[in-house]
């Protein structure tokens, strides 16, 4: 779990979300394009940051993307990402 927790110190350390959920994909997409036998390829993530208040969709997963960088350049090779702001978060949990 390497990746992962690099994953999550860059983006706790970057966008101080208030809940960060990241989950390895990387056994569904064995086999396919981008996986590697050692794991931790593909990630689905969910963060919540007021760093992305007022920000639009793009430039919130653009945020995500240079704080993730070199992770993509070398492991990573997919992320599902979800991006929201405290009161987008609130209102999808009502």
């Amino acid at each position: 779990m390497i990746v992962r927790a690099q994953i999550e110190r860059k983006l706790i350390d970057g966008l101080a979300p208030l809940r960060l959920d990241i989950q390895d994909d990387s056994a569904r997409h064995r086999g396919h394009s981008g996986s590697s036998d050692e794991g931790e390829t593909h990630f689905t993530i969910e963060v919540v940051s007021p760093q992305f208040e007022g920000k639009g969709l793009v430039v919130r997963q653009r945020m995500v993307y240079d704080l993730l960088a070199e992770e993509m350049r070398t492991r990573v090779h997919a992320l599902t990402l979800s991006t929201l702001t405290p009161i987008e978060d609130a209102r999808r949990n009502r």
